[in-house]
C-alpha cells in the first residue's frame, strides 16, 4: 500500500480504539461525558497513529541504512 494509506488506516484504527475507550469510561459517569469522552479518545488515538506510523518509517529508513 502506499505511504498515505498506511497513514491514513492508521489513523483510522487508533482513533476507533481511543473513542471506544473514551467512550467507555465516561458512559460510567453519564450520558453527556461518554459523548465527551469518545470525542477527545477518538482525538488523542488519531494522533497516537500518526506519530506511530512515521516512527515505524524511521526506523525503515535506519534499517535500510545499516544494509
Amino acid at each position: 500500500m502506499g505511504k498515505r494509506t498506511d497513514k491514513a488506516l492508521s489513523r483510522a484504527k487508533f482513533a476507533a480504539i481511543g473513542g471506544a475507550i473514551g467512550a467507555a469510561v465516561g458512559g460510567l459517569l453519564s450520558r453527556k461525558a461518554a459523548s465527551s469522552g469518545a470525542g477527545v479518545g477518538a482525538l488523542v488515538g488519531a494522533t497516537i497513529g500518526e506519530k506511530r506510523v512515521d516512527i515505524g518509517e524511521l526506523a525503515e529508513k535506519v534499517a535500510d541504512r545499516s544494509d
